[in-house]
């Protein structure tokens, strides 16, 4: 271990080296993941409608993914609330540390929103949802195809809005990485 690592491991025994917990890491690269799978779906599940099994297939990765990257945002929020995750690194300027919170912030928020809205659209347009075809969802808006019109478009407008705050998560990521060297990426792997 680094002298700095030591230091910090000293410094924060919750965090040696200055590194999220083992779950913290679990949640965020599983979500990670299952959002690489669900994001290029949700705008190209139309493209196969004259293929229904394969619409229907499309259909029910994106729904029931995105049900399951919900439910991981709410249990890492729940870890994260009974274990902070560890400070920024020391020098890092203000802004930057601003930056990082409302960035973080923003993720959470679009990931919560998200799937809920997608949820509700698949509602309004009549199509109940059972988990995995195992746990039956409430229908909380029956069928309603205007709400349904009406949400669709917000559905993907936050898709976008998501796929820009990731873009800037990542690319500030490596920005730490390769400009800064200040070992923020590390805290994550």
């Amino acid at each position: 271990m680094a002298t700095t690592e030591a230091a910090v491991a000293a410094a924060d025994p919750a965090h040696p080296a200055g590194r999220y917990s083992a779950p913290a890491r679990f949640f965020h690269w599983a979500i990670a993941f299952l959002i690489l799978i669900v994001w290029p779906i949700g705008p190209n599940i139309s493209r196969f409608d004259q293929i229904e099994w394969l619409h229907n297939l499309l259909y029910f990765i994106h729904e029931n993914l995105g049900v399951t990257i919900w439910l991981l945002v709410l249990a890492r929020l729940a870890w994260r609330r009974l274990h902070p995750p560890p400070p920024l690194p020391v020098g890092m300027p203000g802004w930057m540390q601003r930056a990082a919170h409302a960035t973080h912030a923003a993720l959470y928020v679009l990931l919560l929103v998200q799937p809920v809205l997608g949820f509700l659209a698949t509602n309004a347009f009549g199509f109940p949802l059972a988990y995995f075809g195992l746990v039956p969802l409430p229908s909380p808006v029956g069928h309603n195809e205007p709400l349904g019109n009406l949400l669709l478009p917000i559905h993907l407008g936050v898709g976008l809005a998501l796929l820009g705050v990731i873009i800037m998560h990542v690319g500030a990521a490596l920005f730490h990485h390769v400009v800064r060297r200040d070992g923020v990426l590390k805290r994550m792997t």
